[in-house]
């Protein structure tokens, strides 16, 4: 599918909707603050202008929610688009062929970060994500595939190194190679979102997706305030101010998970075992931009307590906390002087620095 093409949009319904969002109109168009809110990737994306006449922000608020629709059906691992057809290629084991333009700027940033990340952000492996259905699936239909699948998969070891990318071909040398780009597309999306509101002159704003947040400028003069969910889904845990330009993300077992006989399963999925990650609760990262910021949230989750300080260094990330599964904080020193923890009763753990 073209980038360049627009679905189709009710423009009347959804400059009402914008507009009873926004407020009545007055006197004065340009408000501190206006807002639109649609779903997409799974679930509610908040834009937030600041200082942006209202009608224009509305226009740009409806652009956005296209482009990310856009983005959102070009990405799907699932269904007809341009992912399933670079799978079906991989899959046939054929020829270097021309990747989608709407794929190619994905799948070569997935690439290198997934080997900072020794392979623990791994998009190649949709076989697997795909069979433990957390993507679009009633939790309450889920069941942990079999351990037969899972076996063929990781005898195959599918990774992004099987990929090779000259200039817009690309080829795998693994058939079992199938992407999903979960892991990372929202941030993916948030950043070229961001890049578009640059684009229109908006240099304060914020994009939000449920608590995964990348933030430009201020808030009226005020910084950018993002709350922490607990490691169980409940409550805000800390809070984390963001100031210019910055994005922060977290992975949780309680994003998307389902129980089992007994046991929980989460979203996310070591590469290595075939099953969801052990010993860790959550993981924050703060960066510079979401792609990143959502990948390196995945590779720490998966990395645990004893792993992701040397992990993080290799993929650049400065800020991280995260909660294991007994309740303790692990952070850098120079997150811990980012964050806000709303309860003084954790075990905090201090690393090594990670500059």
């Amino acid at each position: 599918m073209s980038m360049l093409a627009r679905p189709r949009f009710n423009r009347t319904l959804i400059i009402a909707i914008l507009a009873l969002t926004l407020g009545p109109a007055g006197c004065d168009t340009r408000d501190p603050a206006s807002r639109g809110r649609f779903n997409a990737f799974g679930t509610v994306i908040e834009v937030t202008l600041i200082g942006v006449e209202r009608r224009r922000a509305a226009e740009i608020i409806q652009t956005l929610e296209a482009d990310i629709r856009l983005m959102e059906q070009a990405w799907q691992a699932s269904g007809p688009g341009p992912v399933s057809h670079v799978n079906q290629m991989f899959n046939a084991g054929s020829q270097p062929f021309a990747a989608p333009p709407s794929v190619l700027p994905l799948l070569r940033l997935s690439k290198t970060l997934s080997q900072q990340s020794d392979g623990l952000f791994n998009p190649a492996m949709g076989h697997l994500t795909r069979a433990w259905g957390f993507q679009g699936r009633d939790p309450d239909c889920l069941r942990p595939p079999s351990e037969a699948l899972i076996e063929v998969v990781l005898a195959k070891r599918p990774s992004m190194s099987d990929i090779s990318i000259d200039g817009i071909r690309v080829a795998s040398s693994n058939q079992t190679v199938k992407l999903d780009f979960s892991a990372i597309q929202k941030g993916f999306a948030i950043d070229q979102a961001i890049a578009r509101l640059q684009e229109f002159g908006v240099h304060n704003a914020s994009i939000n997706a449920a608590g995964d947040l990348r933030a430009i400028g201020s808030r009226d003069g005020h910084p950018w305030s993002v709350a922490i969910r607990g490691p169980k889904g409940g409550g805000v845990f800390a809070t984390l101010q963001i100031s210019g330009n910055e994005a922060v993300f977290t992975a949780g077992h309680y994003k998307r998970s389902f129980s089992w006989q007994g046991e929980v399963y989460h979203e996310n999925i070591d590469p290595r075992t075939g099953y969801p990650a052990v010993g860790t609760a959550s993981v924050t990262v703060l960066h510079d931009n979401a792609s990143t910021a959502d990948a390196a949230a995945t590779a720490l989750f998966i990395a645990g307590p004893k792993d992701w300080h040397r992990v993080a260094r290799q993929m650049g990330i400065r800020y991280v906390m995260l909660t294991d599964k007994e309740g303790r904080v692990h952070m850098n020193p120079a997150m811990q002087a980012r964050v806000k923890l709303q309860h003084g009763n954790h075990e905090v753990i201090i690393s090594e620095p990670l500059a």
